[in-house]
């Protein structure tokens, strides 16, 4: 399941948080990449373990775990440290699929990687190309968001970069490991919890249905969290 949610970062953080990354040092993309990866991906990123990454990442992870439409999205147990790319002309990301576990050093955190995320931070019409397509059941998904957007998707999915031909794409991008590790299972909670929150209006969070609708979503999730 592919999910884009909106307004993630308003578009004062955002400018806030460009102005602080344009004026740092930017290394190799590949030096975090896999083997595979690693022979596919052309571009630049923060230094991962650098302190200004680490503060930035620091500050969207606190963010989205503020954010309910996230939270019902991805269920998460663990985040990973937020990474920072960008890509100018003639960067690009090839076919690739995510590695199934990564760890961070700094901290000795292990994930299974059960979603990839990116937080877009350029605007869609500061650079031609640079979407990020998805490969999924039904076919490829092309996904270019206004900054601030995010998008979720299976970390298990083919997925790639288009070739820039102008300007500047410039993302956060992370893993996170969710307490629901069936996919099919994610879907079915998200779903839902949209429906219900959907109807609260309508009825009334104290409503009898909205009530047992309630106790049914909890229950699936204690039926399937793994923490």
């Amino acid at each position: 399941m592919l999910i884009c949610l909106p307004d993630v970062l308003d578009k004062a953080e955002v400018a806030e948080i460009r102005g602080l990354m344009d004026a740092a040092s930017w290394e190799d993309g590949r030096s975090t990449a896999g083997a595979q990866s690693a022979l596919v991906k052309r571009n630049e990123q923060l230094p991962p373990n650098g302190e200004l990454a680490r503060r930035l990442g620091a500050r969207i992870v606190s963010t989205l775990l503020g954010n309910p439409l996230f939270v019902s999205a991805a269920i998460p147990l663990q985040i990973f440290p937020p990474l920072f790319n960008r890509y100018g002309a003639g960067h690009h990301f090839g076919i690739h699929v995510d590695n199934a576990v990564r760890g961070d050093p700094a901290t000795g955190l292990r994930i299974r990687t059960d979603l990839s995320v990116t937080l877009f931070l350029a605007e869609p019409e500061e650079y031609d190309g640079g979407e990020l397509i998805v490969e999924g059941q039904y076919g490829s998904q092309e996904v270019k968001l206004p900054a601030g957007h995010l998008v979720l998707y299976p970390a298990s999915s083919l997925h790639m970069v288009t070739p820039v031909t102008r300007g500047t794409r410039v993302a956060s991008f992370f893993w996170l490991q969710s307490m629901i590790r069936s996919g099919e299972a994610r879907s079915l909670i998200y779903d839902l919890d949209t429906a219900i929150q959907a109807l609260v209006p309508d009825l009334g969070r104290d409503h009898a249905e909205i009530v047992k609708l309630t106790g049914i979503y909890h229950n699936l999730i204690r039926t399937w969290a793994e923490v």
